[in-house]
């Protein structure tokens, strides 16, 4: 249905457009939506429908425990920065829904390229809850092994994702592993950036590549309102989902507090990746509830009656009013939820703690994937220095 809503402290209007829902804030079916709006064709909510209409009540219950631990996550990781455990992390409170729904709607080898919010996304792909913390423990540089879950490591540097997703897209593509018709080989690949990516040079120059190649990417940009303290309107003045239309690249808005109205969209688009028929540009228009990282201070520039507005379209509570609307809610079962929710905490907890800090000699591994002469030397002058330093204080402590 059509949306309308404010970007930020400006309070300026977006404009109204097609935005795909099939779940309302109170978590009833959409039925009969309201699919006019400007500059462009309609949304065809009964295709969308159709895409969920095979999913149980099983199947929503599993979206709804993915969510819950996604949030329950966010809490964790937030509270380990507070306690000096983690350098930085990123929350992702208010976008489970434009996370959870499209994984579940993908195949096993499809691909994730995130960027470093995508915690859900990640949950639902079985990668290690400790792993997903190793960066911002500053560990390592990732923490997993990209091709045991099809998830490629967090990237920091912004929007440069876009362009790994679609190099790996077209190299899919040239493997022929698209437009077979096998379900169990057609791969698609998702790049995940948020609306102040689009800003970036490496985004559009990626869907220039896309386009023209035919690659099978899905361009999923989850539009949370603020690129750090800058909302959407400083940066654009067409809703971003019109992006990929500049490019020729099919395009959609969606509800990204709709966890079903997201998996819809991320179906339909990955059948088209799969089919050999290119790649599609997504906005999950949603909302960061919390902060942009745990070094940022959104009251500085957002207001409460903002934050309460979303608040009431929170995607967990929309997909439980479902769950209760329809009969699949039981109070047994919620409750082994919160137990998981507990057990990952612990783990959580433990398994951060028990990383320790990494021997600082290994700042220099990885920084290229051939050894290089620059890196060779200041890592023998380092731990030189290392030596050199031991020993002075080794005489100081035999000193005294």
């Amino acid at each position: 249905m059509p949306h309308r809503a404010t970007d930020g402290a400006d309070d300026a209007p977006v404009d109204v457009v097609p935005l795909v829902q099939l779940v309302t804030p109170t978590g009833e079916r959409v039925t009969e939506p309201d699919n006019s709006g400007p500059g462009s064709a309609p949304v065809d909510h009964a295709a969308y429908a159709a895409r969920v209409a095979h999913l149980t009540g099983d199947d929503l219950r599993a979206m709804y425990r993915d969510m819950v631990l996604t949030r329950r996550f966010d809490d964790e990781a937030t509270a380990l920065q507070r306690q000096g455990e983690l350098g930085l992390y990123a929350q992702s409170t208010g976008q489970e829904a434009a996370q959870v729904g499209p994984a579940h709607a993908l195949s096993p080898q499809d691909v994730i390229f995130p960027s470093y919010r995508e915690h859900g996304m990640l949950h639902v792909r079985g990668v290690d809850p400790v792993d997903r913390l190793r960066l911002y423990r500053g560990t390592d540089h990732g923490g997993w092994d990209p091709a045991a879950h099809n998830v490629n490591v967090y990237t920091l540097v912004i929007g440069s994702q876009t362009l790994h997703a679609t190099g790996y897209a077209m190299g899919v593509q040239r493997d022929g592993a698209v437009g077979t018709g096998d379900p169990a080989r057609d791969t698609a690949v998702v790049a995940c950036f948020g609306d102040g990516a689009t800003s970036q040079g490496d985004v559009n120059e990626a869907l220039v590549f896309a386009a023209v190649n035919d690659a099978p990417v899905v361009f999923w940009c989850q539009n949370n309102q603020w690129a750090i303290s800058e909302p959407t309107s400083r940066q654009t003045r067409v809703p971003l989902y019109r992006r990929g239309e500049g490019f020729g690249i099919p395009s959609v808005r969606v509800d990204g507090n709709d966890v079903l109205a997201c998996y819809a969209v991320m179906a339909e688009a990955v059948e088209r990746a799969h089919a050999g028929h290119g790649p599609t540009f997504v906005e999950a228009f949603t909302y960061r509830m919390g902060a942009h990282t745990t070094s940022d201070d959104p009251t500085r520039y957002r207001e409460r009656a903002e934050e309460e507005y979303w608040r009431q379209r929170d995607p967990v509570d929309r997909l439980e009013a479902l769950l209760r609307a329809e009969g699949h809610w039981d109070d047994a079962w919620a409750a082994t939820v919160e137990a998981d929710a507990d057990e990952l905490g612990e783990t959580l907890r433990t398994g951060v703690r028990e990383l320790g800090a990494p021997a600082p000699g290994t700042m220099f591994d990885h920084v290229y994937a051939t050894p290089h002469t620059q890196v060779d030397a200041e890592r023998e002058w380092f731990e030189r220095y290392e030596s050199e330093t031991a020993q002075s204080v080794g005489a100081e402590e035999v000193a005294r």
